[in-house]
């Protein structure tokens, strides 16, 4: 038990506290105009900006959370993270078992994934998993293709490559799901459950989860009248192939807050920084955040992405940063350089996805919240 204590204090235990205060309610005048603009022309139903520099927070919330609920949303309304979970989730569980020694980066996949196996698979690691560089493809209808969650998961691992290892990123939601199950041989149990136990309960993020229960319902912001399950989802995953697996992936399915985002924020970038030594497997952390070229030429780095042109990062955040965007309207990015995390979270797929107007948004918010945060 002291042994766990501990570990838990090494992963998670405060570097140095936090200023006091919140920063103040004019610190980010043009983002709130524009964000509020945004909204207010139809990029989204809602949206919640929520900013950490130098540990204190600011908190911006606008618009409605549906077309038949008006109720205005705020930093504890609690939306569907879709792409998020790769990095809330499924790359900081790949991170606590490399500290833990469950697992290898450099290791065959086959090692923990038994199943991926046939033709160049066996040249596959967890690493590429992690930038996209496997060879999967990006996207198959396990939902449409299988009935149950072994089923979509045997699917996956069957899936063929269709490039060798290391030549080609594709952004692969088939190659997290891959990972996901990677991680759950390494601790014998199923990702929400090693998540909820070993991440988000130490963190405090008491609002982030896997299969929020019916309960908080009203909390949670509804995402798209969807053709294949006939309504519109409110508290149940978007992503379909997360359906099928449950509402349990590591490529989508946790839900979570702004107030949540920005203190998973705080943590992550003072890993970035050096300010927490740990989850190491040897090396420094910052690898994690740190572009990997692999293969030659993407901007990813292990789970996380870095800047690039066109990128939701804007062109103001320096190029240490890491962030990543989730489909459903979501984003977050961390800037060492700035001291800097920005966390936008909005229902842009409400109630269709084909609302494509979130996307410039993203952009034009970190752009002018890295402005303003250079003049604090």
């Amino acid at each position: 038990m002291k042994l766990v204590a501990a570990l838990v204090v090494a992963l998670f235990g405060c570097a140095r506290p936090s200023p006091s205060g919140p920063l103040p309610d004019d610190a980010f005048g043009a983002a709130v105009a524009y964000l509020d603009s945004a909204v207010a022309g139809g990029a989204a139903p809602g949206a919640v900006l929520g900013v950490s520099h130098g540990g204190r927070h600011f908190y911006h919330a606008t618009g409605r959370l549906g077309t038949d609920d008006a109720t205005s949303p705020d930093s504890a309304t609690i939306y569907d993270l879709a792409s998020l979970t790769k990095v809330v989730g499924l790359t900081t569980a790949v991170m606590l078992a490399l500290e833990e020694k469950r697992i290898e980066l450099h290791a065959p996949v086959q090692r923990y994934v038994p199943a991926f196996s046939g033709g160049l698979k066996s040249k596959v690691t967890l690493r590429h998993l992690l930038t996209h560089s496997s060879g999967l493809p990006a996207w198959r209808p396990l939902h449409k293709e299988t009935s149950d969650r072994a089923a979509a998961l045997l699917l996956a691992d069957t899936t063929a490559l269709d490039t060798a290892p290391g030549t080609r990123f594709v952004y692969s939601d088939v190659g997290a799901i891959v990972l996901t199950q990677a991680v759950e041989t390494a601790y014998g149990e199923r990702l929400d459950s090693i998540l909820a136990r070993r991440v988000f309960a130490p963190l405090g993020l008491s609002s982030t989860m896997f299969l929020p229960p019916p309960e908080l319902a009203p909390r949670i912001a509804p995402t798209e009248l969807d053709p294949w399950r006939g309504w519109i989802l409110r508290g149940e995953v978007h992503d379909e192939n997360a359906a099928r697996l449950e509402g349990v992936s590591g490529h989508a399915g946790l839900f979570s807050t702004a107030r949540d985002l920005l203190h998973f924020g705080d943590w992550i970038l003072a890993v970035a920084q050096g300010r927490r030594d740990t989850l190491t497997d040897g090396k420094h952390p910052k690898a994690f955040f740190r572009k990997q070229n692999q293969p030659r030429g993407s901007s990813r780095a292990l789970g996380w992405d870095t800047p690039s042109e066109g990128s939701s990062a804007g062109t103001r955040l320096s190029r240490h940063s890491f962030g990543h965007t989730g489909f459903t309207g979501t984003s977050i990015w961390v800037d060492p350089r700035r001291d800097l995390v920005i966390v936008l979270l909005s229902n842009r797929v409400h109630p269709t996805r084909d609302n494509s107007r979130w996307g410039p948004v993203r952009r034009e918010v970190a752009d002018r919240i890295a402005a303003a945060a250079g003049r604090l």
